[in-house]
């Protein structure tokens, strides 16, 4: 059992990306930190993830799972893709996010340590393998599937991701969704009322915020990477400015008290986390908008390194700056 601690990292092992336990996940593909802290290129950041949903997978098999104690019965366990929270109650366990589906040993006894009752629900943030790929034995544990409609499209087909060279299959039919919604959807589960609610075109276009109201307690997923650089998928809606328009919702819904769940990063944030967070994306989206505008093409930003004033703190990760500013350059 643990409470917040640092984040994890990627570093270059035998040419290839070795991922450590904690912070890692799928969305994080586009590009690994090269060594001595080297930037990849687009190219290579291409290159690199053509093999790396393989590679993730075998580290996920093997990851164990940190679970952290949140109030009100509200626990994020971390170590399989994106943060997973677990509501904890009479009603059952209510799941948002259900990992990598090799980590079901972990996430068993994970959440056989939180109690004895069953999984009743499962939410998911939005589509992508590392909040998704556990969705189909979930269900067969019993588990009721809710996300956003966007989510069950994309997870009823297969979907490309441009940035990771990769093409996903569609997920079984006990891993689709069989309860969606467009806008908001509320629930009321173990004495507390859960408020879904999508964003629009964010991280993709299928996130949703789940609020656990009395508790104060917001799961924010791919919106929020804490202390990380973030991935921004285009081929599935992704939008830098929805990004930063979905830090603003989220600082206007939350206090100096809320405990914050980041999809990747450091779990457990704080809405001054969060803030820097929201800054650094305004301040960086900023810089590359007025490279772009001067001429600047996409490889000469990468080298005016609009993201220096902010890599020390958010560059020690998996998204590099050399990548991250590919992907806002491409969205302004």
């Amino acid at each position: 059992m643990s409470d917040v601690d640092g984040r994890g990292a990627a570093k270059r092992v035998s040419g290839r990306a070795s991922l450590s336990r904690r912070g890692f996940c799928l969305c994080c593909v586009g590009g690994a930190a090269g060594a001595a802290g080297a930037w990849l290129t687009p190219r290579e950041a291409f290159a690199e993830a053509r093999g790396l949903v393989s590679l993730i997978k075998d580290s996920a098999a093997t990851s164990p799972i940190v679970t952290h104690k949140l109030r009100h019965g509200i626990s994020v366990l971390e170590g399989s893709g994106g943060s997973v929270a677990v509501l904890s109650g009479p009603d059952g366990k209510v799941l948002v996010d259900a990992g990598i589906s090799v980590s079901r040993p972990q996430l068993t006894q994970a959440l056989t340590g939180l109690g004895p009752e069953p999984i009743t629900y499962l939410i998911n943030s939005h589509w992508h393998f590392d909040h998704t790929d556990g969705n189909t034995w979930l269900h067969a544990a019993g588990a009721k599937l809710i996300a956003h409609q966007n989510t069950r499209k994309y997870l009823s087909q297969v979907q490309r991701v441009d940035d990771w060279d990769y093409n996903f299959l569609a997920l079984p039919a006990g891993g689709i969704p069989g309860e969606v919604f467009a806008e908001e959807r509320s629930l009321q589960l173990n004495g507390l009322t859960l408020a879904l609610k999508h964003y629009g075109p964010a991280h993709t276009d299928s996130d949703i915020s789940v609020s656990f109201a009395e508790a104060n307690v917001v799961h924010v997923a791919d919106t929020f990477w804490n202390g990380v650089y973030p991935f921004i998928d285009y081929s599935t809606g992704g939008s830098i400015d929805g990004m930063i328009a979905a830090s603003d919702a989220n600082l206007a819904a939350t206090d100096d008290d809320t405990i914050i769940i980041a999809g990747h990063g450091k779990a457990v944030g704080t809405k001054a986390e969060l803030r820097e967070f929201r800054d650094m994306l305004v301040i960086v989206r900023d810089k590359v908008a007025t490279l772009k505008a001067q001429g600047r093409s996409r490889d000469e930003t990468v080298v005016a390194r609009p993201t220096a004033a902010f890599d020390a703190k958010f560059g020690d990760f998996v998204i590099d700056p050399g990548f991250f500013t590919k992907l806002v350059y491409d969205g302004v």
